[in-house]
């Protein structure tokens, strides 16, 4: 499918998510702040530097996303924050207070502010905050209910694929499509980290091939350089989950871009897009000096008198690439001379008197 006719989507804010624009790049902060606002306020401060164009945060109400005994349940690793599953989730949890003022802070910096809702409650929360965005997780591509939510608002809404099959993906995108069109797909595995081997990037032309739809990449991977060829290979959207410090205790760090991975991968992302724009072979002049200087031209090998018939012994080739071309080789030779040459005088046609080798006057070049 051509991209250029897959319609962008437009924020609120300005911003476009679509081929042949910057691409939106995402900074997924979910709980990496540890329930803390003011290191959240740091890491989108950390994220506007690096060159984003919007944050992310996840949003759960626990008693609504768990069952009591998956509230009830011990929960005592490294990574713990609570004696029991639904004590750790809430302590990683921001208030739709400090949600608000997190949102008013990180327009301020001029970035896209938005969250993945993980259940219903808290989706109304999100959207009743003024998101101009939503963002369904891989883990709700199958949420029919949830989806429909999202589709009512009309706002654009992003769709990670993790986790799911074709016919999950061709559901969920049917479940949108019912409201509008306004839906960008996320390449993604969740796997944390992901293996470079299983990230499968070719799969982002499938999509975009079987939905008619912008795409993008959600990576989980430990480096930069899969997020990086995604844009090459077309994602208008890049997600990568971000943090201050990766030796942190959660679950999602080590999977995370630190603020100077997360600059560094604006910038070769910027560096690609550039490197993406001219789609067809084109000689620049920039190119054309430098043949002018380091290409060939036919050259005499010796003094040669008026009349001698040109062979392989007469001719050379040498730079500059001024006279005439060696793509002309073969019209030189026999080529009878009009006036006597000296050694390394360059090839011209106007000293050969053979009507093959004048056909070639058109293509006098380096």
């Amino acid at each position: 499918m051509n991209m250029k006719r897959i319609a962008p989507i437009r924020l609120g804010s300005g911003h476009e998510i679509c081929y042949g624009r910057p691409c939106f790049i995402v900074a997924e902060i979910g709980n990496n702040h540890q329930g803390d606002v003011n290191i959240a306020k740091k890491m989108v401060v950390a994220a506007a530097a690096a060159g984003v164009q919007a944050v992310k945060f996840q949003k759960r109400n626990t008693e609504a996303l768990l069952t009591r005994a998956g509230r009830e349940a011990p929960y005592n690793g490294a990574n713990s924050f609570g004696p029991t599953y639904g004590e750790h989730r809430d302590a990683l949890e921001l208030s739709m207070a400090e949600m608000a003022e997190l949102k008013e802070f990180t327009e301020s910096l001029g970035l896209v502010f938005f969250a993945s809702a993980w259940d219903k409650p808290s989706l109304t929360a999100m959207i009743d905050l003024g998101m101009e965005l939503i963002k369904i997780c891989s883990a709700d591509l199958v949420n029919v209910p949830m989806l429909r939510q999202a589709g009512e608002t009309g706002l654009p809404v992003i769709l990670s694929t993790g986790m799911s099959n074709v016919a999950d993906i061709d559901l969920a995108v049917a479940q949108l499509k019912e409201f509008h069109q306004d839906i960008v797909l996320l390449h993604c595995n969740s796997s944390y980290p992901c293996p470079d081997e299983r990230i499968g990037l070719p799969v982002m032309a499938r999509l975009r091939e079987r939905y008619g739809l912008p795409v993008g990449y959600s990576g989980h991977e430990r480096g930069i350089g899969p997020s990086v060829a995604a844009v090459a290979l077309g994602a208008c959207c890049i997600e990568r989950h971000f943090t201050l410090d990766k030796t942190m205790p959660g679950t999602d760090h080590q999977a995370s871009l630190e603020p100077q991975e997360l600059a560094q991968m604006v910038r070769m992302i910027r560096e690609v897009e550039k490197a993406v724009v001219v789609q067809e072979k084109t000689v620049f002049p920039a190119e054309e000096k430098s043949a002018s200087k380091l290409r060939k031209s036919i050259i005499f090998s010796r003094d040669l008198p008026m009349g001698h018939v040109l062979t392989e012994a007469d001719l050379t080739l040498k730079s500059p690439g001024t006279g005439v071309s060696p793509v002309f080789w073969d019209q030189a030779l026999g080529a009878t001379l009009t006036r006597s040459v000296r050694h390394e005088e360059m090839l011209d046609w106007d000293m050969v008197s053979v009507a093959q080798a004048t056909e070639g006057k058109e293509g006098l070049s380096s």
